[in-house]
């Protein structure tokens, strides 16, 4: 089966043009290095919750927006040999392509995909 590596992480609001063409450049990346599918998702009804919500998870501040966001590989071994190119490739050094978001809030995870329907 497929493995996906999901994000979760806020941005600001104002910053949602700069984070779109932040996402396609790093998904022109990932694609090239073997990522089947990059999807990112703006928030749009995302509840504040009273125990736990994406909101608190990332510390979502009153001028940013979540964003929930997945890497589709057609297998774990295919991520795994990707990344480390992925993360020396100089398109997305931040000198070239700056995250127009806080970085140490940003929760990632890989998982095996066990259901896919």
């Amino acid at each position: 089966m497929s493995y996906v590596d999901g994000f979760v992480l806020a941005v600001p609001t104002a910053n949602k043009q700069r984070y779109i063409e932040h996402a396609r450049e790093a998904g022109a990346v990932f694609k090239e290095y073997g990522a089947l599918k990059m999807v990112e998702c703006w928030g749009d009804d995302v509840p504040q919750g009273e125990i736990t919500s994406f909101p608190m998870a990332v510390k979502c501040q009153p001028d940013e927006t979540v964003v929930f966001s997945w890497l589709l590989w057609p297998n774990r071994a295919v991520r795994d040999a990707a990344m480390p190119k992925v993360m020396a490739d100089p398109r997305l050094h931040p000198d070239n392509n700056p995250m127009p978001f806080d970085g140490k809030r940003l929760i990632y995870g890989g998982f095996d995909v066990v259901v896919d329907e």
